[in-house]
């Protein structure tokens, strides 16, 4: 073999590589940005580069295949539904009681279905792999929690606090995981 075809043929295989590279990354891309939603872009912001996001994102989900995640019994789903129709109907009361409770019950809902009850960025990440499209609501509604302890909201503010749980319980109560099906 002569030295120009030796060259042509590895300048092949190194084209190649790269090309299976670039089509390896935008599969891998496209399959997180599918799976996350909005959560792949604000993991994007918050890393500061879509490598260290991806990384971070499939970290998450190679951690959560680890958990037992399991669905609520229909006692358990009647008990929590109970709950929290107590603890909405309490808003009208005591807007910022029902808050907490509505936190707590959220965070119960989490645990009995086995989700880690690390500290709360930690639980909404864990819950990102399986409910990307409300954990937004779920970190927005704990924000607005921890300000109204500090008693810096509005009725409002708690108004929609509450409606971010709800999206997040509601979404919690369904029988098998968002995204999870045949997974587990």
């Amino acid at each position: 073999m002569n030295t120009t075809l030796l060259i042509v043929v590895i300048a092949i295989i190194v084209a190649a590589a790269v090309i299976a590279f670039i089509l390896l990354r935008k599969r891998r891309t496209a399959k997180l940005r599918s799976r996350f939603g909005p959560e792949y872009d604000r993991a994007v912001t918050d890393y500061g580069s879509q490598s260290r996001a991806e990384k971070a994102l499939s970290h998450r989900t190679e951690r959560a295949e680890h958990y037992n995640i399991r669905a609520l019994t229909a006692d358990e789903q009647r008990k929590f539904a109970d709950d929290w129709r107590a603890t909405q109907a309490r808003f009208v009361d005591d807007p910022p009681l029902a808050i907490r409770e509505a936190d707590h019950l959220v965070s119960e809902v989490m645990r009995v279905r086995g989700y880690p009850m690390a500290d709360f960025d930690r639980r909404a990440e864990d819950l990102s792999v399986d409910h990307p499209n409300v954990v937004r609501n779920y970190r927005a509604a704990h924000k607005i929690a921890a300000s109204q302890q500090e008693g810096r909201v509005s009725t409002e503010d708690l108004r929609q606090a509450m409606v971010y749980y709800r999206d997040l319980f509601d979404e919690l109560l369904e029988a098998q995981p968002a995204g999870t099906a045949g997974r587990r």
